[in-house]
């Protein structure tokens, strides 16, 4: 800690690491000793971050992560996708094809932002605010294979028609990012991917990740 530090609030901020990184929840005596301090510190910690709902506590007294993370989490995706964006255009640009960012919500794979080609006669309509389940569509599958350590294969994924008829995927995962589950995109109306989309869309991807850390 420096002098410009705040240790009750560094002290906070773990508490809500820890109990994001858990399913099942921690009790005062876990978060104490994971935290190195008292249990009457901790108490107070919790008693605070209740009030503003980011954590709350269950009738066994385990603490878990609050409804109020949610709130702030939403406030998250206008700041990924403006950092996305000089990427997603270039991309587009240059495979003739609408590129997209997507992240994870729950189940689900959530296109965040969407940027269509400028010159092409005609390209896939893919909205902002689309959703879709993760093992379906180059998007989500690219996730998933994130998931998998370590990756195998050349680092995207293709696909066919999962999500819509005659248009061909290809995505590769965000990586590196710390709080953010994504993948970086393009969908065109093709039989299959052309050869050099997928390295192509793999550098977005990069690009992205660089932008975001």
């Amino acid at each position: 800690m420096t002098a410009e530090t705040s240790q009750t609030l560094d002290r906070g901020l773990r508490v809500l690491k820890l109990l994001a990184d858990t399913d099942h929840g921690l009790t005062v005596t876990e978060l104490s000793h994971k935290l190195g301090v008292n249990r009457t510190v901790v108490y107070r910690l919790l008693a605070t971050l209740e009030q503003h709902a980011l954590v709350r506590r269950d009738l066994g007294g385990r603490a878990r992560v609050g409804l109020g993370v949610l709130r702030l989490g939403r406030q998250v995706h206008p700041l990924v996708r403006e950092a996305a964006l000089p990427a997603l255009r270039s991309l587009a640009e240059d495979i003739g094809a609408t590129a997209h960012l997507t992240l994870v919500d729950g189940a689900e794979a959530l296109a965040v932002a969407v940027v269509e080609p400028t010159w092409t006669d005609y390209h896939v309509a893919y909205r902002a605010g689309f959703r879709h389940p993760l093992d379906r569509g180059a998007a989500g599958r690219a996730i998933l294979a994130a998931r998998q350590q370590p990756v195998d294969g050349p680092g995207y994924t293709l696909t066919h028609g999962e999500l819509e008829a005659g248009a061909s995927g290809a995505a590769a995962p965000l990586l590196g990012v710390t709080g953010v589950e994504g993948s970086v995109g393009v969908v065109m109306l093709a039989d299959a991917v052309p050869e050099r989309v997928g390295p192509r869309v793999l550098d977005a991807a990069r690009e992205v990740a660089e932008a975001l850390r």
